[in-house]
């Protein structure tokens, strides 16, 4: 237990925070319909767990989001509670409460003990290379045949060995507004837009267009942040401790600062109602970036009925490929419940029923390729909210260019980190040796063992 407490210890001091670009907020309405049929009934019960298996089963969430899914979906054996315990991810109080539950679980009482927890892509190699995550394939998880080899490895330690799954795929999209298109670029045919967004030269010339007809291209400098760090070709920290901004990097800090001096965006935080404020119907904003779940379940204000705008949107690649998240179903090491831990985990990358429910009735892109290659070339299937596009036949095709590579357990607050003090920068209330000299003292307080300039 010893060597258990203090490897978790170490970990939690190097990210205790929540996932970069998380959203703990539910949208202001309910997610977009598709005019695809109804939801069907639930899967048939499954057997009674062994008599030795515990009789609650404990889960660890930041929201609600899978919490929905699970209850329409998945049947729980007879004489199993499900006990959800979710806190948010804001100030980092979700892996805060998590960690210390990991840390008490080997004497934790049977019916306390954390069966299942789920994980984001910036901090989910924190647990899968740590004791506190177990083999899912010793407890029967074994067909990964239809699932993107991209999670299969992101859920994997350093030795192959898969500690979870994911429930969805999350290739990223650029998210424009028709009607600023039509005015901008004259059409909002997806085909024609990413003709003439497909690279930053290309899209920094139409953010002055846009300017110029009283537009902004983005309603935040960070907007693209995801896009250009996702592309780079080294991770921020080397293999000898030291913090490293690749060119990707760079290029966006420049494109920030540029956007912001010349009113091609609002200068404010991704979350910020400032920048959300902007996806109802009377915003200015052309584009945002975001995979399913971000127009799903974070786009509330675009979904208003009243004051939003949905079906005024559209999805195409943009300048480059990249992705965006993901929830990743970890099982932990001690669960009592370990025949229904295999199964939830089966059931949702594998029951083709549940992952057509989700796509169907959830509007997601479910991490099972041979279901989404279905509603792909479905020429039925639409999404209300994107004017009734295909959103899955775009995303099969993104779904291809994701790769999981340059990650490090420092990610996700070197990230958050750079683009708030770059933010002073662009605003104009430091200079751009402040802005630096700022985040570097913060990483030197969050993470002593990295060297920087």
């Amino acid at each position: 237990m010893k060597k258990l407490m203090a490897m978790l210890l170490a970990l939690t001091m190097v990210l205790s925070l929540a996932a970069c670009g998380g959203s703990t907020a539910a949208p202001a309405t309910e997610a977009p319909k598709t005019e695809a049929p109804a939801a069907t009934e639930a899967p048939a019960a499954t057997e009674a767990p062994a008599e030795e298996e515990g009789k609650v089963f404990n889960i660890y969430a930041w929201n609600e989001e899978f919490k929905g899914f699970f209850e329409k979906y998945y049947t729980v054996p007879d004489g199993i509670t499900v006990n959800w315990i979710i806190n948010p991810s804001d100030g980092g109080v979700y892996q805060d409460k998590l960690d210390e539950a990991l840390l008490n679980q080997e004497n934790a009482p049977a019916d306390e003990k954390i069966d299942m927890f789920l994980a984001e892509a910036d901090y989910i190699l924190k647990y899968t290379d740590s004791e506190f995550t177990q083999d899912i394939q010793a407890l029967g998880v074994t067909d990964f045949s239809n699932t993107y080899e991209y999670t299969v490895q992101a859920a994997s330690d350093a030795n192959g060995v898969v500690k979870g799954v994911s429930f969805q795929c999350c290739p990223s999209a650029l998210i424009y507004r028709r009607s600023i298109a039509k005015d901008v670029l004259g059409t909002d045919d997806p085909a024609e837009v990413q003709a003439k967004l497909d690279s930053w030269d290309k899209f920094n010339a139409v953010a002055a267009d846009a300017k110029a007809k009283g537009y902004y291209m983005t309603a935040s400098e960070s907007e693209t942040f995801r896009v250009f760090s996702d592309n780079g070709t080294s991770a921020l920290v080397d293999d000898s401790g030291k913090l490293t901004l690749n060119d990707s990097i760079k290029a966006w800090q420049a494109q920030a600062k540029d956007f912001s001096d010349k009113g091609y965006t609002l200068t404010t935080g991704i979350w910020d109602d400032e920048c959300t404020a902007q996806m109802f119907k009377d915003g200015k904003t052309m584009c945002y970036f975001g995979p399913a779940w971000y127009f799903n379940f974070s786009m509330g204000n675009a979904q208003d009925p009243e004051k939003g705008c949905p079906g005024d949107w559209a999805i195409c690649q943009g300048p480059q490929a990249h992705f965006w998240g993901g929830t990743w179903l970890l099982a932990a090491t001690g669960s009592d419940n370990p025949t229904m831990l295999a199964d939830i985990m089966d059931t949702f990358i594998n029951d083709e029923e549940v992952c057509e429910n989700l796509i169907k009735n959830e509007s997601q892109f479910t991490n099972n390729q041979a279901v989404n290659a279905k509603f792909a070339a479905d020429p039925n299937y639409g999404n209300a909210f994107l004017g009734g596009q295909n959103d899955v036949a775009v995303f099969v095709d993104l779904a291809k260019n994701i790769k999981f590579e340059n990650k490090t357990i420092y990610d996700q607050l070197l990230c958050e980190g750079l683009q708030t003090y770059w933010r002073e920068y662009c605003d104009g209330a430091v200079t751009e040796e402040e802005a630096m000299a700022n985040y570097y003292k913060y990483i030197n307080e969050k993470y002593p063992e990295i060297v920087t300039p």
